[in-house]
């Protein structure tokens, strides 16, 4: 009985209030639909199973889930190369969306019934998901509940990495590699929304129309031109302030040679893996700032200050329509097999998403 002893509220004054929000809206089940890694491998190793629902803590809340994101970190889980955090649910799914059905002791800002969207650091494949309160926004106003799921992993990974450490400033040019990917998607929309000029690369001429119908100035089919020559010639000589690179291998010495006089390059990802060798020079000569960060396993407070750094700057972007994630496709719960397979072939344009 553990479970129902979290669902103690005391975060409201008028008592009255309490004892109506702290009891779930619904009599909960003891167990929940949820997707597991059966072993490290190919998308097929994603099966069905039935778990027993969260137990909360201190702080957290329980969302019954409408949609989750499926994104790169969860392929890199299912091949057994990236382990979650201690703590962390072993379930795939690093974003959800939907509706609060229980709240644990010490929760202050929601209540039963509430829409949210919510990062967490793993459990997002399933009926239900705990987080804790201070890492959940809510639900933008207009926005259905599967547009809103595609919001966190995106938007706190670019806002951390392209604005607070990119140091991103109006007017100037931040090159995205990956464009059409659910991050370049969303790195493309945010740097626009703040006077940046974007360039991106693609790796197909339908992937270049979408990056430009997108927002960017420039995109740039790396399998048909030289993306270090166009960044240059697209600046005059200048080059990139700010690079923001999923790929690494051998864009790392690329990224040096089309990065600007005291450039900031921020690696978010390794998809070419390393390199085993790298000329440094050209990053001291140039004064530049190479720089990376995971987001999943960041401190509870380091994930409540991004979210409210969103709140605060993103949200009111989104809610007068400035600003919405690009949904490529979506798939029932039950085929995220099918999404990962999608996801792998690189053939998306923006988000894929996990329904119930």
């Amino acid at each position: 009985m553990g479970f129902i002893r979290s669902l103690t509220y005391t975060g409201r004054d008028d008592r009255a209030f309490d004892e109506e929000k702290r009891m779930p809206a619904m009599t909960l089940p003891k167990h929940m639909k949820a997707i597991e890694i059966a072993q490290p491998g190919e998308p097929e190793v994603l099966v069905v199973t039935q778990r027993p629902l969260p137990e909360l803590a201190q702080g957290e809340i329980l969302v019954k889930v409408a949609a989750a994101g499926v994104n790169r970190p969860d392929v890199l889980q299912r091949r057994g190369q990236y382990a979650p955090p201690p703590g962390a649910s072993d379930i795939p799914g690093l974003e959800i969306a939907g509706e609060v059905v229980a709240v644990g002791a010490g929760v202050q800002h929601y209540a039963i019934g509430d829409r949210v969207c919510a990062l967490i650091a793993g459990g997002g494949y399933a009926e239900y998901c705990k987080v804790h309160e201070s890492n959940a926004l809510p639900v933008p106003k207009g926005f259905s509940l599967v547009e809103a799921a595609a919001i966190p992993e995106t938007f706190f990974t670019v806002w951390v990495n392209v604005f607070q450490r990119g140091h991103l400033k109006a007017g100037e040019t931040v090159l995205i590699h990956g464009g059409t990917s659910g991050i370049g998607t969303v790195a493309t929309l945010l740097a626009k929304a703040f006077c940046a000029r974007v360039m991106t690369t693609v790796g197909s001429e339908e992937k270049r129309q979408a990056s430009l119908a997108l927002g960017a100035d420039v995109a740039i089919n790396y399998r048909t031109e030289d993306f270090v020559e166009q960044t240059l010639q697209a600046t005059n000589g200048k080059g990139a302030e700010v690079i923001v690179d999923l790929i690494a291998g051998d864009y790392l010495a690329k990224n040096y040679q089309a990065a600007a006089m005291d450039g900031r390059i921020v690696q978010i990802g390794t998809q070419n893996g390393v390199v085993k060798e790298l000329n440094l020079m050209p990053m001291l000569i140039k004064r530049l700032t190479h720089t990376g960060s995971t987001l999943r396993a960041r401190s509870v407070e380091d994930k409540a200050q991004i979210a409210a750094d969103l709140q605060q700057k993103v949200w009111p972007l989104l809610e007068r329509g400035a600003l919405k994630p690009q949904i490529f496709k979506t798939f029932p719960l039950e085929q995220a097999a099918a999404a990962h397979a999608l996801m792998e072939s690189s053939a998306h344009i923006g988000k894929i998403m996990l329904t119930q």
